[in-house]
């Protein structure tokens, strides 16, 4: 990521979780001024996804750190355990959503103390959304800003859900549409949450990155002049914006062995994003190269 993305990132971090813990203070006291559990409720969330935040904002700043003899890519596989870690968060809160709306189901809420609960969720909604647009165009190349952004646009469509029952309760005293916003609001939280879990954890346990297709890359190699095998490819992510690769090639005759595999790093960049390319050449195998165990392509 160039430095000044990075730089503008960590601005945006830091705004947002600003901009969220006056909120929550402010929404919180509002709660229990009013006696509003929906205002209470609402602020707990959004204390939850400051929390989430916080460790979006961790995972992009530890990225930073330069690697070292022990941890020889640094800590950037941070922001994929932060990613992960945003999306078992994101769940939880659904649960608690759930819960709270099948509660009121039995117990409708139906004592809201007017616009004051309408005024201030409003609000929410403006602050959520403008942060959740810092991390707009972010989202599509890292998975870590996803989930800082579906974090925020959750809180944004929370927010949202309370203003929609507040009116509703308050001009046409309909105490259903409460739980019932809640509930449509958890399923859209966890369509967007379901593909951040199943991302990371696939960035977790090394799996190829969604983006790139291994056939493709296999294919590629095996295309290329004078490589008559491939073996033992593995393709991963260092961080949630970085990929590595690894692979033999059983290439007979190498002319120029620098040039060839200058050429087939820039190749590899170019065509599909890895950027981290370590090559290993084999002139066409031995016996101790036969013994070694391979993971054929």
């Amino acid at each position: 990521m160039p430095d000044d993305a990075i730089s503008r990132y960590g601005r945006a971090f830091a705004l947002g979780v600003t901009l969220n813990v006056i909120y929550v203070a402010l929404e919180a006291g509002f709660g229990f001024w009013t006696g509003s559990l929906a205002l209470l409720s609402d602020a707990g969330h959004n204390l939850s996804d400051v929390f989430g935040l916080l460790v979006a904002w961790g995972g992009h700043a530890l990225a930073q750190v330069s690697p070292g003899r022990r941890r020889t890519y640094g800590w950037r596989g941070s922001t994929i355990l932060a990613a992960l870690f945003n999306a078992l968060i994101l769940l939880v809160a659904v649960g608690g959503i759930v819960w709270e709306a099948a509660r009121r189901f039995t117990t409708p809420v139906v004592e809201l103390p007017g616009m004051t609960i309408v005024v201030v969720a409003a609000v929410g909604v403006v602050i959520n959304t403008a942060t959740a647009m810092l991390f707009l165009r972010g989202r599509k190349h890292d998975l870590n800003l996803r989930g800082a952004f579906l974090h925020m646009a959750a809180d944004a469509g929370v927010s949202g859900g309370v203003v929609v029952a507040g009116l509703g309760v308050y001009y046409l005293g309909w105490a259903w549409i409460d739980p019932i916003t809640s509930l449509i609001i958890a399923a859209v939280i966890f369509a967007g949450t379901w593909g951040l879990l199943k991302g990371s954890t696939n960035l977790a346990i090394q799996a190829v990155p969604e983006h790139i297709d291994p056939v493709d890359v296999a294919g590629y190699l095996a295309d290329l002049e004078g490589v008559a095998e491939v073996h033992d490819l593995h393709i991963w992510s260092i961080s949630t914006t970085e990929t590595a690769l690894t692979v033999h090639l059983v290439k007979p005759h190498v002319a120029n062995e620098d040039e060839f595999l200058c050429r087939l790093k820039s190749h590899l960049h170019e065509q599909f994003g890895i950027g981290h390319v370590t090559v290993q050449i084999e002139r066409g195998g031995g016996p101790a190269c036969d013994q070694a165990p391979r993971d054929r392509v």
